[in-house]
């Protein structure tokens, strides 16, 4: 087991005005450099020395990468938005509001007045193993701590392991694949590239190293909200161990649009069960033109767990996901949550 230090490595800090800037020092460390946002994750890695970057960039001073933004008839916003912001703005309220729940989920009130969208989204791994230096995959090794017999993973993956069974941490990253989201991300040597919020998102198949699209030298600037899904019918549950601030054990965010009671349309994803937020593209095919009932939604969350593969410690993750997608189809009044 890793050493607590609690003591901060030695780096340079940067601290731009620009995304111009900021590009500069991250093209100029490669690797090196260590983005930090809204500083809740980066500093639980530097304390504990697991990390040790040349550079930190901070981009608190780069007002560009903040606020609100009405776009196309959508919202832009950007990643230096803090989740209060998020919580608070009229425009998320009224036309995204699955977006705020999610968002109000993810911390504290005082946690979410620091905490950005952009470091929600990018945040690593919470794998205990993985955070406390041992060196299993993910960190460069060649085993995984987690899935071995004697391994403590009541919060880990049932779909989706490859060598890591670690899961991703975010509570908005769900909310922004129903909707639609796009990523504006700035690349290195000053490029742009804009990817679907389901892109974003990397499992251990594409690169065990990372959780996102995010390469060294890149950067996450906005988030964009197109207005496809505006004002749709929404539903966001988060489970955790305490109804105070906690990362999630499953969580489900799901978009839908309706005629009469004949679901039209759907976007339904789950986190808390992967190592990367999943849309459940084969639930919102069966799901589609079905009336929006109990066995519409018992067939879809029967589909939903196909292939779980629970690990020691974490089979009642299966039974949890199936209930929270009846919920999201059908709507926790049609039917009793305990079903």
């Amino acid at each position: 087991m890793a050493v607590i230090r609690d003591v901060m490595p030695a780096f340079e800090l940067f601290q731009p005005t620009s995304v111009e800037a900021a590009q500069a020092v991250l093209d100029r460390y490669g690797a090196g450099a260590w983005v930090l946002a809204g500083g809740l994750d980066s500093l639980d890695w530097l304390k504990d020395r697991i990390r040790r970057p040349q550079a930190v960039v901070d981009l608190g001073a780069i007002a560009e990468l903040k606020g609100i933004r009405e776009r196309d008839g959508g919202l832009e916003i950007g990643a230096m938005t803090t989740l209060t912001e998020v919580v608070r703005h009229p425009g998320v309220r009224e036309r995204y509001a699955i977006l705020l729940e999610a968002a109000e989920a993810a911390a504290s009130p005082q946690i979410r007045n620091q905490a950005t969208i952009g470091g929600n989204v990018s945040q690593d791994a919470r794998c205990w193993y993985y955070r406390a230096g041992w060196p299993c995959y993910r960190a460069g090794g060649n085993i995984c701590y987690a899935d071995t017999p004697d391994a403590i993973n009541r919060e880990h993956a049932i779909l989706g392991a490859d060598r890591c069974v670690a899961v991703n941490p975010s509570d908005t990253a769900p909310a922004l694949i129903v909707l639609d989201a796009q990523m504006v991300i700035r690349t290195a040597g000053g490029g742009e590239r804009v990817v679907s919020a389901e892109d974003y998102f990397v499992g251990p198949g594409i690169d065990i190293t990372r959780m996102t699209v995010l390469e060294p030298g890149a950067l996450l600037t906005a988030i964009r909200l197109p207005r496809t899904w505006a004002g749709a019918q929404f539903y966001f549950e988060k489970i955790r161990d305490r109804q105070v601030w906690d990362f999630a054990l499953v969580s489900v965010a799901s978009a839908m649009t309706t005629s009469g009671s004949t679901i039209e349309r759907i976007r339904i994803a789950v986190n808390g069960v992967a190592a990367r937020p999943l849309r459940l593209r084969a639930v919102e095919a069966v799901a589609e033109g079905r009336p929006r009932n109990e066995a519409t939604a018992v067939v879809a969350a029967n589909l939903a767990v196909e292939g779980a593969q629970p690990l020691g410690f974490n089979a009642y993750k299966v039974p949890l996901m199936r209930n929270l997608v009846k919920r999201a189809i059908r709507g926790v009044e049609a039917a009793a949550w305990t079903s």
